[in-house]
C-alpha cells in the first residue's frame, strides 16, 4: 500500500511511548513512522487510522485536530490474549476540501476491505461515516449500519451534509446500498418528532438510552447484523468522557466498552468508526477512548466465524407456526446464539437476493412460541419487499 495522504504517527508520541513497558501495546502494533514508513500489512487483521477532518461539524472549532493523547493512552495498555495482528497507519490529514478527505477515507477503507482487514477509524466529525459507507459501493450488496448516538442524524437530505445530517444522504443518494439503519442510545429530547416518525416509516430500528442501559444484551443481535458500526463519542455522558458539548446523560464507561466488544465480536462487522473526538479531552476521556478501542479489538479476537456456509450447516433448525407464517429459527451449537430466516419471495422485488438469516435472541424464539411475531423480523421482511 502506498497512500500519500497518510501521515505517520507523530514523533512526539513515538518518543513518549518508547519508555512504556515492553509488554504493552506499543510493541505489539505495527506503527507507521517517519523513519520506517508504512508497515507491511501481510497478516494484519485490524488497521487503525485517524482522520483529521471536522470542518462539517455544526459545533466546529478551528482546532488542529490530532489523536496524540489518545494514542499515548492506547499504547500504554496491555494486550489481552490476542491472536491477531494490528497496524496503525497514522492519519489522513485534511484535504484541500472536505470532499478530498472523503475520497481519501473511502479509498483507504475499500483497499483494506479488499485485504480482509478491518478499518478502525478515529474521527473527526461523524459525517465521515458517509465516506466509510460509500467504500462499500463496489461490493454491490446491501449494507447495515449501526450507530451508537444520542441523535438519529437523518437530517434533511436536500441540504448540505453535516455531522448531524448524513444518514439521509445515505438513504437517497445512489447507489442505494443501505438496507437497514439502527440507532443505539437515542435520547428523545435531541430528536424531532419528524425524525422519530421518519425512522418508523423507513422501518429503521431505534433503541432508547434507558432501554439499552437496562439490558445491554438486547443490542448483541443488532451488532451481529451490522456491516458498519459508528460511535459518536457524544453518546457518552459528560462525567465519563469530559470535554465540551457533552450531555450529562449518556452511556457510562462500562456500558460503552461492552457495546464496543459486541461490535468487535460480530462476524459481519467489517469496519468501525469512532467519531466526534476532540483534542482537548482530559486524561480520563482519552483513557476511555483507548479502552473502547481495546474492547473492540478484544471482541474481534474472539469471533467464532459463524457467518460462513460451513458453520451454518451445523445450526439447529426450529419451525414455529404463527398466524399465516412459519417462522424458521436457527441456533448455533457452538455459541448458543440465534437467528431467524427472512424469506425470499420469488415473485417480489426483493432487496435481499436470497434467504437471509437475521440475528435474534432466544427471547425472540420464546416469544414466537407464544405467538408474538418479533418486531425486527417484521421490519426486515417489510424492508425487503418494498
Amino acid at each position: 500500500m502506498d497512500f500519500e495522504f497518510l501521515s505517520p504517527v507523530d514523533a512526539s508520541v513515538l518518543e513518549e511511548i518508547s519508555n512504556y513497558n515492553v509488554h504493552s501495546l506499543k510493541d505489539k502494533v505495527k506503527i507507521h513512522s517517519l523513519e520506517h514508513g508504512l508497515p507491511d500489512l501481510e497478516g494484519v487483521k485490524i488497521a487503525i487510522v485517524g482522520v483529521r477532518e471536522n470542518r462539517l461539524a455544526e459545533d466546529h472549532e478551528d482546532e488542529y485536530l490530532n489523536f496524540n493523547k489518545l494514542r499515548s493512552s492506547f499504547y500504554g495498555l496491555f494486550p489481552g490474549n490476542w491472536h491477531l495482528n494490528i497496524a496503525d497507519l497514522g492519519d489522513i490529514v485534511k484535504g484541500e476540501s472536505v470532499e478530498d478527505s472523503y475520497f481519501a477515507l473511502q479509498t483507504l477503507v475499500l483497499a483494506l476491505l479488499k485485504k480482509n482487514i478491518i478499518p478502525l477509524i478515529l474521527g473527526g466529525s461523524q459525517d465521515l461515516i458517509y465516506a466509510q459507507y460509500r467504500a462499500y459501493d463496489r461490493y454491490e450488496q446491501m449494507v447495515n449500519i449501526v450507530n451508537i448516538d444520542s441523535r438519529f442524524d437523518l437530517g434533511d437530505a436536500d441540504k448540505p451534509i453535516t455531522n448531524r445530517s448524513y444518514i439521509g444522504k445515505a438513504v437517497v443518494n445512489e447507489p442505494y446500498n443501505l438496507f437497514n439503519y439502527s440507532n443505539v442510545g437515542y435520547q428523545t429530547y435531541f430528536n424531532s418528532q419528524d425524525e422519530i416518525e421518519l425512522m418508523e416509516r423507513l422501518f429503521f430500528d431505534a433503541y432508547r438510552l434507558g432501554e439499552v442501559s437496562n439490558n445491554l444484551k438486547v443490542i448483541e443481535p443488532v451488532m451481529r447484523g451490522a456491516n458498519i458500526v459508528g460511535l459518536d463519542l457524544g453518546a457518552i455522558n459528560a462525567a465519563a468522557i469530559g470535554g465540551n458539548y457533552r450531555s450529562p446523560n449518556g452511556f457510562d464507561g462500562k456500558e460503552i466498552c461492552a457495546l464496543a466488544r459486541y461490535a468487535g465480536i460480530s462476524d459481519k462487522v467489517s469496519s468501525m468508526g469512532i467519531y466526534e473526538y476532540h483534542s482537548n479531552y482530559p486524561e480520563a476521556g482519552n483513557m476511555l477512548c483507548a479502552q473502547i478501542i481495546w474492547y473492540f479489538i478484544e471482541g474481534v479476537n474472539y469471533r467464532t466465524n459463524e457467518n460462513t456456509k460451513a458453520a451454518k450447516q451445523d445450526f439447529i433448525k426450529y419451525l414455529v407456526p404463527i398466524e399465516d407464517e412459519i417462522l424458521v429459527f436457527f441456533k448455533s451449537p457452538i455459541s448458543g446464539r440465534w437467528w431467524i430466516e427472512i424469506p425470499f419471495v420469488s415473485n417480489s422485488n426483493n432487496k435481499l437476493k436470497r434467504h437471509t438469516l437475521l440475528p435474534c435472541s432466544q427471547e425472540d424464539y420464546l416469544e414466537a412460541c407464544n405467538q408474538v411475531i418479533p418486531e425486527r423480523w417484521y421490519k426486515t421482511k417489510r424492508k425487503n419487499e418494498i
